[in-house]
């Protein structure tokens, strides 16, 4: 496995008392106007300032869009994003995806899962506009509307932080995705087995 930090001289405490956890107040339902489509639900995002410029000299932003699971390991897993933070002087954004971890609607994951109607606000495009309404939110709050934002994710977390440069191109500068699924591969199963036999692949 890559050690994405140093074993020697990592603190977990003193990384763990830089990171500061808040909640957006999100509304449930981006696209449609009906009257349950203005309930709100609590969405955890995760902040790390040690680093940053400040807003007054334009210092950038890195967010972490989260995804299929809940943030809590994200900012010690990440260990590229803090080094570039201190590189290039960015604040650090972890924000979860809805229906995971404490960003979950209609107050628990088995009430939000029961049926098609609370479900279906589960679902990508609802997560990117979740993610640029957090980012508007914090942008106003630290007052740093020229700070400039690039989006990270990781496999389907690169999804979406791909989809959200082409979706909110007025918001970012640009998306660093990894192990990315965007395009489909037919015959990737086929070349796995071909390799590594049947018993291997199952």
């Amino acid at each position: 496995d890559t050690i994405l930090y140093d074993p020697v001289t990592w603190d977990a405490k003193t990384y763990a008392d830089t990171i500061q956890t808040l909640y957006y107040e999100q509304v449930l339902d981006h696209f449609n106007y009906r009257p349950e489509s203005y309930k709100t639900f609590r969405q955890r995002y995760m902040m790390n300032s040690k680093y940053w410029g400040g807003a007054i000299s334009n210092s950038p932003i890195i967010a972490y869009l989260g995804a299929e699971e809940p943030i809590d390991n994200s900012p010690e897993s990440m260990g590229f994003l803090n080094d570039n933070a201190a590189s290039f002087k960015a604040l650090l954004v972890y924000i979860e995806h809805r229906y995971y971890g404490k960003s979950v609607p209609f107050g628990s994951r088995e009430e939000a899962l029961q049926n098609a109607s609370t479900i279906g606000y589960f679902n990508s495009a609802q997560a990117l506009a979740d993610y640029a309404s957090v980012l508007i939110h914090i942008k106003k709050t630290l007052r740093a509307p020229n700070s400039p934002v690039i989006v990270v994710g990781a496999s389907y977390g690169g999804m979406l932080a791909t989809w959200f440069r082409l979706k909110y191109p007025h918001m970012t500068i640009g998306a660093l995705a990894s192990s990315t699924p965007i395009l489909y591969f037919d015959v990737y199963l086929i070349f796995y087995f071909k390799l590594l036999g049947f018993v291997c692949l199952t």
